[in-house]
């Protein structure tokens, strides 16, 4: 009697992996949200169709985002604006002078958002850890999304596919 119990279980947990790994790419993205970035200057996710975009949550206090940002730095010098826009959404819990000092200290070549009231990260599905990494297609659909670092050669493969 046990092992039918415990092989529903297992079929029943590895059902819902499943679908989590197949339908969680299916996220609905806020692109008609606006954005601002700690220049002024106001987006939408739309405002790139037909280009890569690598939306990533981070935080200045956050070990992990410091070690990611020289690479994403590093892709999107190398591909350009016009095949990638990177946006890099700071969390609400971050320090604004903290995150404009490492902005103008490291010359990030890409978007820079401060979530002041986490609006942002609720529309992206209420992010809370970081880095957190959405990318999206040329289609404006997400292609995968990353908890952690990301697989850097694959989003080199999305923007030169």
């Amino acid at each position: 009697m046990k092992k039918p119990l415990l092989l529903a279980a297992i079929t029943a947990s590895c059902i819902a992996l499943g679908s989590y790994f197949v339908l969680g790419n299916q996220q609905t993205l806020p692109n008609q949200h606006a954005m601002q970035t700690l220049e002024g200057k106001s987006f939408k996710l739309d405002d790139y169709k037909g280009k890569v975009v690598l939306v990533n949550f981070w935080a200045t206090s956050c070990t992990g985002c410091m070690k990611e940002m020289p690479e994403l730095k590093k892709i999107q010098l190398k591909y350009g604006h016009d095949r990638l826009q990177t946006i890099a959404v700071a969390m609400s819990y971050d320090n604004l002078q903290y995150i404009e000092n490492y902005y103008q200290r490291t010359q990030l070549p890409f978007n820079v958002v401060y979530d002041a009231n986490g609006e942002i990260a609720k529309q992206f599905g209420s992010i809370q850890l970081t880095p957190t990494n959405f990318l999206i297609g040329r289609d404006g659909k997400l292609i995968k999304k990353y908890i952690g670092e990301p697989d850097y050669a694959e989003i080199q493969r999305a923007i030169e596919s």
